[in-house]
């Protein structure tokens, strides 16, 4: 099997293909229309390749980039496009069995999905609810579920070579980073960035964080109903905090224990960082994600993400310009 660089490759060589050829044919129209008028003098037909306005066309997209630049542009796009097309096979939205959209419909369920696609290749995750933290916590987390992603539609002869190239591709230090790392202060992730820009601030997966984005949670909002919100503090929050809990005891232990003065002061340095993180996560459930578990708030798909949306701040990561204050 190919390498997904590889694969990438061939895939920009034919957009680039296509390109030539759409430019072609518009140079040839250009001339018959200027030669049917007598024209051929007065009006150029050449069409630079940067005004050839095809979706996928290099140097129309970035037309002050240089060849070498724009290759590297393409490969970042068509990466995210990539993840977003494998979260949304997370959640049952796509599938790698069907074309199209499978689930689609408000409050679809893991067994509307099974009747369309009854032996999938790769399994929409059950409850709707993909944690994003900053490691591997959970077996559902949508790092994990990404790699999952990758591993059966690539294969695993060039697994690592592939996570390699996504990472080196996207400036990442790892996969994690692209899903965690923000920019700037209440800022989001580049996932949730490019999922925000790709719907055009309607967003279709809806991300439950934390006041500093400690725990992240998405969700897909057809797959919604009134106890999802549950879903997210029981089994993901609660979860966590128990987790961080049971870390913070051991990196207690260990800088009251008989390590080096070194050992000793990073354990202690630890402990000070996740007595904060427990302490943000402890009002973000009290305060935020437990009253509105309560309320077990239904939603009309009908209404749509603009009137939706907002009902779950601050539970939700605020976007700028989705908010019914700014109507």
């Amino acid at each position: 099997m190919k390498t997904l660089e590889q694969i990438v490759a061939e895939h920009r060589d034919t957009w680039k293909a296509r390109s030539l050829e759409q430019q072609r044919l518009e140079i040839e129209n250009n001339e018959a229309v200027a030669k049917l008028y007598g024209l051929e003098d007065e009006i150029p037909s050449h069409v630079p390749l940067e005004r050839v306005s095809l979706t996928n066309n290099s140097a129309f997209r970035w037309p002050n980039k240089t060849p070498e630049e724009r290759d590297e542009l393409f490969a970042q796009s068509a990466l995210t496009d990539l993840i977003s097309y494998a979260v949304g096979c997370m959640f049952g939205r796509y599938s790698l069995d069907v074309p199209g959209l499978v689930l689609g419909d408000q409050g679809a369920t893991l067994d509307d999905y099974l009747e369309r696609v009854p032996t999938p290749t790769f399994m929409p995750d059950k409850d709707n609810v993909l944690p994003i933290v900053d490691g591997d916590w959970f077996e559902d987390d949508i790092v994990a579920r990404l790699r999952l992603f990758i591993r059966t539609v690539f294969g695993e002869e060039h697994f690592e070579a592939n996570l390699r190239f996504i990472t080196t591709s996207l400036g990442l230090k790892n996969l994690r980073d692209y899903f965690i790392k923000t920019t700037g202060r209440g800022g989001t992730s580049k996932f949730y960035d490019d999922h925000i820009h790709r719907y055009k601030k309607r967003p279709i997966y809806w991300l439950f964080s934390s006041p500093k984005g400690t725990f992240n949670a998405l969700i897909y909002m057809h797959r919604y109903n009134s106890s999802t919100v549950s879903t997210v503090l029981n089994e993901y929050l609660r979860e966590y905090e128990a987790k961080l809990e049971a870390s913070l005891q051991h990196q207690e232990r260990l800088s009251a224990g008989d390590g080096t003065p070194r050992e000793k002061a990073a354990a202690l340095k630890e402990s000070e960082r996740l007595r904060k993180v427990l302490l943000e996560l402890n009002e973000y459930e009290h305060d935020v994600l437990y009253p509105l578990a309560s309320r077990q708030l239904d939603i009309d798909l009908d209404d749509g993400v603009r009137v939706n949306y907002p009902k779950f701040y601050p539970a939700l990561k605020k976007i700028k310009g989705l908010d019914a204050a700014d109507e």
